[in-house]
């Protein structure tokens, strides 16, 4: 799908990643909308960028339902929001959980439902998830983060298998660890030794890769890391012991004590 000339709905735009997606549909061409929970934050990447916006809250239900109706004429949704959810579950309360699943699972399966309606109507259209590589593989302290990627995953490989042959495509981007951006820039935990990390731009040109060529599955990182997560899909036991070796138990630590700080 061409992406000059379409109306795109850019949700979370106001984090690194989602600056940087802005930065790149805004130079595709794309008729911008961005959303975001914060309003000052929003009008500043809006202005970088000419964009149009709409401020919600993901998860606030009726928020969700009101974007949706005030972009129905989106031609392309690039659901980028999420939490970052890590720690264990028992530190969490049930605000907190509901808060998580809202924001990363409910609101891009409803924004999808809502927003598909429209365009199947018209023929055309592209839906792109942003997902995670830990919707492929589990570590320790992010049970909740993997289940809603997991999630993400399961629900944007069958919704492209639904909308096939209606015009209208699903892609899955999912990265990796994200550099100067997203919760390693945030807390300042380093990424895990031998384990190469990716930029904001790169998870950009895997966004724009994928409505272009109606990809399935992008995964934004570099080949070991790629090569761990296929690992972990398929044998989880011996995964668990790779991950210990190569430090990810520590660096998720480390972002789990910085946002313990920041509460």
């Amino acid at each position: 799908m061409d992406i000059s000339g379409s109306n795109v709905l850019l949700t979370g735009a106001t984090g690194g990643i989602g600056a940087a997606l802005a930065a790149s549909l805004t130079a595709e061409g794309a008729r911008l909308t961005v959303t975001g929970r914060r309003a000052e934050a929003l009008t500043a990447t809006a202005q970088a960028c000419g964009a149009r916006t709409v401020v919600a809250d993901l998860a606030v239900r009726p928020d969700v339902v009101r974007l949706a109706e005030t972009c129905a004429e989106a031609d392309i949704l690039v659901a980028n929001a999420a939490l970052p959810a890590s720690g264990d579950l028992l530190d969490y309360s049930g605000d907190q959980l509901d808060r998580a699943l809202d924001v990363n699972l409910r609101a891009p399966v409803l924004l999808s439902r809502l927003l598909a309606a429209h365009m199947v109507a018209r023929g055309r259209g592209h839906i792109v998830l942003v997902g995670s590589i830990s919707g492929k593989a589990a570590t320790k302290s992010t049970s909740l983060y993997n289940a809603t990627k997991f999630g993400l995953r399961g629900f944007a490989l069958a919704l492209r298998q639904e909308l096939r042959g209606t015009g209208v495509g699903v892609s899955l981007v999912q990265p990796g660890f994200v550099r100067d951006a997203g919760m390693f820039a945030a807390t300042g935990a380093t990424p895990p030794s031998g384990i190469r990390t990716v930029t904001p731009a790169q998870v950009a040109v895997g966004v724009v890769r994928a409505v272009r060529h109606d990809r399935c599955e992008v995964n934004v990182a570099p080949l070991e890391l790629r090569v761990l997560s296929a690992i972990a899909g398929q044998f989880p036991g011996f995964a668990e012991r790779i991950q210990a070796r190569a430090g990810i138990d520590g660096s998720v630590r480390q972002i789990v004590e910085a946002q313990r700080s920041h509460r």
